[in-house]
């Protein structure tokens, strides 16, 4: 896995600064700011999704976009590009349901070797504006934001992920803990599924090569049969398996590599799995397992 590093953000008047370390080419970091299809995949914080709406990348040109949250709310946004200095600096005004903008923002890209560091400095219009988006936990929402880049840049550069969904989330608790609500069927039971689903049987031999069995039960008292095998686990840093999903009698073999990696105390979970050539089951698994992993984060809380 891509190792990263981050710094705490500076706070300051006006201005709020949020940077991060990564352990990727410059181009290649620049390329997931620049193009949609990346931008979409980790943009904004735990739970958004986000859906691109038109890009015009160009000085002048806009970007429009809507992050929908996880709890069903939609957020309009515009960004309009003021300078783009390819593969260096963005630097662009951020606004949202009208024409006047929020903060003015501007992106660096710096070369250290075969690292990159980005950094990010909004500069608000007064001190009380920066003050009011602080009391919505804009700090934390920018940390988990880099974060998800931080889960998705290993997959990129590993370019037989096209075809894959990738999803991240910075979870707080350290890898072991997180670790263990994967490894047993009581661990399991506590989050396991979508929203308002439930994990009436869970049957699992945690060993590579072991198999396993799972029933999910959803609201309308429906029934999804998982079943399949474990390819590898590695304590605290790894889990691979493979699953066949009983979606209404139409099977969907899936492979799922999911990565536990330390960060400040905290842990980055990634979930990378295979999709159908199809758009719309690639939307609803990013949909099921957004709503499975806002489960996991708050039985981590309750841990």
């Amino acid at each position: 896995m891509i190792a990263t590093a981050r710094t705490e953000p500076s706070i300051s008047d006006r201005e709020l600064v949020v940077e991060r370390v990564y352990d990727a080419p410059r181009d290649l970091v620049w390329e997931t700011w620049t193009d949609p299809k990346h931008l979409d995949r980790w943009w904004g914080p735990n739970g958004f999704r986000n859906e691109t709406h038109s890009m015009d990348l160009r000085a002048g040109g806009s970007w429009r976009y809507t992050m929908h949250g996880p709890d069903g709310k939609d957020w309009v946004n515009w960004i309009r590009y003021e300078e783009i200095s390819r593969p260096d600096r963005l630097v662009y005004d951020h606004g949202g349901e009208t024409d006047e903008p929020l903060f003015h923002v501007t992106v660096t890209f710096t070369a250290q070797g075969q690292r990159t560091r980005v950094s990010m400095r909004s500069v608000f219009p007064t001190a009380e504006a920066l003050a009011g988006v602080m009391k919505y936990g804009v700090v934390e929402g920018g940390r988990q934001t880099m974060a998800r880049l931080a889960g998705l840049l290993p997959h990129l550069a590993d370019r037989s992920a096209e075809g894959s969904v990738v999803i991240s989330r910075l979870l707080d608790a350290p890898p072991s803990l997180v670790f263990a609500a994967w490894s047993t069927p009581e661990g399991l039971a506590r989050w396991w599924g979508p929203k308002d689903f439930t994990l009436p049987t869970c049957e699992m031999d945690f060993r590579s090569g072991g198999a396993y069995r799972m029933v999910m039960r959803g609201p309308d008292g429906a029934e999804v049969q998982v079943h399949g095998r474990y390819r590898e686990i590695v304590p605290d840093q790894r889990i691979v398996f493979d699953a066949v999903v009983d979606a209404g009698g139409r099977p969907i073999d899936v492979t799922t590599t999911v990565t536990f990696a330390e960060d400040d105390g905290k842990t980055l979970l990634t979930v990378r799995q295979t999709i159908p050539a199809d758009e719309e089951a690639a939307r609803s698994q990013l949909e099921g397992w957004n709503s499975t992993l806002e489960k996991l984060g708050a039985a981590l809380q309750r841990s």
